[in-house]
C-alpha cells in the first residue's frame, strides 16, 4: 500500500483522488498537513473522509511518515517551500497543476531535480486516454501532427494549464516561442487566444475563457486527417503516479516537459504585455514575476465553497 501524505486540501483535487484510491487497495492518503484557507473544520471532514487519525503539525512530520507527498495547495508561489523536507529524506513528490508559476521558481525546481529530486505531476491532461489512444495509433495511420488547438475555460493559469498541457502531450518538447494573438467578450465572458510555434514545424494554439468553466477539447490536424479530442480524468494519471512509487521508476513525463508548459504560459502572458509580440522561451526576461500565486490563492478562497466539512 502506498501511503500518500497530502499538504493543504485547497482544491478538489484530494476529495477527488481519494475517491478513485478507495476503488482499490494500492494506495491512501494516510497523513494531512494544511496551512492554506481551509479551516480546521474541513481539515478534520478530509481526515475522516480518509480514516486518517491524527493532523500532521508539520510538513517535515508528514514526510516522515509516508511514501509520496502530494503538494496540492492552490497557491503555486508556496509548491517548492513543500518539497525540501521529502527530498532531504529521498522521498518523490507529485506536485499537482501548475507545479510552479515563474522562472525563477523553473530554476529551481530544475535545481532539484539534478540533485536527484523525484518530482511527479502534474496535469491529468498529458495522461488522459483520448491522448494516449491518439498517440498509438500507427503515425502511417493518423499521420504527423501539423497543428493542435486546445480550450478550456475558467482561468488564465491554474487551470488553462491543462489546456497547455495538453498540447505537450501531443506535441512533446520542442517549443520555441509564444505569440498573443487576441481576445475578446461575448456576453460578459472573455475569451483569450495564444499561439506557439515549435522547431518541429508544428503550431499549436491554446485558448481560454475567464470566469466561465469549459470542458477540455483539442483539436489535432494532422498531414491526413483532422482529430477531436475530449480529454478528461484523473485516472490514469494516478496510476502512473503510483506506479512509479511501487517501482522507484518515474512513469509520469519528465519534468523539463512540464516546465516547458509553464515556459509557454509565462512567454504568453509577457507577449500580451508587450502587444502580441512574439516571446521566445528561451529570452523570458529573469526578474519576470510570471504569474501571482498569492493573489491567486485569496481569489480562490474568497469564492471557494466547503469541500469537507463534517
Amino acid at each position: 500500500m502506498v501511503r500518500i501524505g497530502c499538504i493543504n486540501i485547497d482544491t478538489s483535487h484530494p476529495r477527488a483522488f481519494n475517491e478513485i484510491f478507495c476503488r482499490g487497495d494500492r494506495a491512501r492518503y494516510v497523513a494531512v498537513y494544511n496551512d492554506g484557507f481551509r479551516s480546521d473544520g474541513e481539515v478534520e471532514g478530509f481526515m475522516k473522509l480518509c480514516g486518517i487519525k491524527r493532523r500532521a503539525q508539520s510538513v517535515e512530520e508528514v514526510a516522515q511518515q509516508v511514501d509520496v507527498g502530494f503538494i496540492q495547495g492552490c497557491n503555486w508561489d508556496k509548491h517548492l517551500s513543500y518539497v525540501e523536507p521529502f527530498f532531504r529524506l529521498g522521498k518523490p513528490v507529485f506536485l499537482d497543476k501548475p507545479m510552479v508559476g515563474c522562472l525563477r521558481d523553473v530554476q529551481k525546481l530544475r535545481a532539484y531535480v539534478e540533485q536527484g529530486a523525484v518530482i511527479l505531476g502534474s496535469s491529468c491532461m498529458r495522461y488522459a486516454p483520448a491522448i494516449v489512444d491518439f498517440l498509438a495509433l500507427p503515425e502511417e495511420e493518423r499521420g504527423k501532427i501539423v497543428s493542435v488547438h486546445s480550450t478550456c475555460g475558467v482561468d488564465e493559469f491554474n487551470y488553462a494549464i491543462h489546456a497547455v498541457e495538453a498540447i505537450g502531450g501531443l506535441l512533446g518538447r520542442g517549443a520555441v516561442s509564444c505569440q498573443y494573438v487576441g481576445g475578446g467578450e461575448v456576453d460578459g465572458i472573455r475569451g483569450e487566444t495564444y499561439a506557439v510555434q515549435y522547431a518541429s514545424g508544428a503550431v499549436a494554439s491554446y485558448g481560454m475563457t475567464y470566469g466561465q468553466w469549459q470542458k477540455s477539447a483539442v483539436h489535432v490536424l494532422t498531414t491526413k486527417k483532422t482529430y477531436a479530442l475530449e480529454p478528461a480524468g484523473y485516472e490514469n494519471m494516478l496510476e502512473r503516479v503510483i506506479a512509479s512509487v511501487e517501482t522507484g521508476q518515474a512513469q509520469t513525463a519528465p519534468v523539463e516537459d512540464i516546465l516547458e508548459s509553464i515556459l509557454i504560459m509565462l512567454a504568453g502572458r509577457i507577449s500580451r504585455a508587450r502587444g502580441g509580440a512574439r516571446v521566445a522561451l528561451a529570452e523570458i526576461p529573469p526578474e519576470d514575476p510570471g504569474f501571482d500565486g498569492d493573489a491567486f490563492e485569496r481569489e480562490y478562497a474568497a469564492s471557494a465553497k466547503p469541500l469537507y466539512a463534517q
